[in-house]
């Protein structure tokens, strides 16, 4: 585990190839177009995110530890590695034509979760806490349908064959676009099962009415979990989003604004399950993506209002999931405890 007892760093990428002989390191993802050349040669899970940075500074790799030495695993092409409590896996997958009656997102949706999914059985981590998905264009359309879509028909179809649709199974997660690339997913999954958590101020995500697609996106708004000395909250993507609408059409700060409400109403939902002490804004730590660049500076000065001034918010240019939003936050905090 880091040298502080956490289980999640960010880092730069010196710090990180200077990582890679830790045996309780789980793996790690990448912010930026290229991949350095340390870090390709790592032979560790990395999820590798193809998307800029913004604010010219913070560290652009995130890694992640465990509590003891890893073993290291290939299966069904997911590279992971676990320490007997948490395993962290990767895998990326090309969209190919596949049977030629889906479209290939979907394919390759439906493919990468099933591939996860057998590998969390065989290895005895069944219970998934928290998933990062980055796809290409994940606002274009193809056969009259946005990619987002076709994505979310084929995650459904996996966690629906896995029967993993309970809303106590369906973890946390973010779904971004990125320019270019595979289909890449990154997962955290544990022995011991995590609490879903859901935001009284949205409709569930895997209930949105048939206006967001055939099959709702699958994921929790947050999820709570725990492993020895440690509670971790996980914020899936949040968005201005009240209900299952969007708000504040066209303004970046306002919906940065509606993020923070949207925020520290889940806040008070983890507070009502958790062990420790109340969760507060200036404990997150995560990304935030806008879709514009020239955004960035007000949505900065919304979070920093609100999270201080020295949250580690590493800010992201990617696209959002649904085309009139214009950033989105995703988060995590750790309590620890004696």
């Amino acid at each position: 585990m880091g040298e502080d007892g956490h289980l999640h760093h960010c880092l730069s990428a010196a710090e990180l190839a200077g990582s890679r002989n830790d045996p309780t390191l789980l793996g790690a993802s990448w912010l930026g177009p290229e991949l350095p050349a340390e870090l390709a040669a790592a032979g560790l899970p990395l999820q590798h995110i193809r998307a800029p940075l913004l604010d010219g500074g913070g560290r652009p790799a995130e890694a992640w530890f465990g509590a003891r030495s890893c073993r290291d695993g290939m299966a069904h092409g997911v590279h992971f590695r676990c320490d007997g409590q948490l395993l962290f896996g990767v895998i990326s997958l090309a969209e190919e034509a596949g049977d030629g009656a889906s479209p290939p997102l979907q394919v390759a949706g439906q493919r990468a979760y099933e591939s996860l999914f057998r590998v969390l059985a065989e290895e005895g981590y069944p219970h998934l806490w928290r998933v990062w998905n980055y796809l290409d264009d994940i606002n274009g359309t193809v056969a009259g349908l946005e990619r987002y879509r076709h994505f979310n028909i084929g995650r459904h179809q996996a966690f629906d064959n896995a029967n993993r649709l309970q809303g106590c199974t369906i973890p946390a997660a973010s779904a971004l676009g990125v320019a270019g690339g595979p289909l890449s997913i990154a997962f955290l999954a544990a022995r011991t099962a995590c609490i879903s958590l859901e935001n009284p101020r949205q409709l569930s995500a895997y209930r949105y009415p048939a206006d967001y697609g055939p099959r709702s996106p699958t994921f929790s708004r947050a999820a709570l979990a725990r492993i020895p000395g440690q509670e971790w909250l996980f914020v899936s993507g949040t968005a201005s989003i009240v209900g299952h609408l969007t708000v504040h059409q066209g303004d970046p700060a306002a919906q940065t604004r509606e993020i923070i409400a949207n925020l520290e109403a889940l806040l008070a939902e983890a507070g009502g399950v958790s062990t420790g002490p109340a969760y507060r804004l200036d404990e997150l730590s995560g990304r935030a993506y806008v879709r514009h660049p020239e955004h960035l500076a007000a949505v900065q000065a919304e979070l920093v209002r609100a999270l201080g001034a020295h949250a580690p918010i590493v800010y992201v240019q990617a696209d959002v999931c649904r085309a009139d939003l214009l950033v989105e936050l995703e988060a995590q905090a750790c309590h620890l405890f004696v």
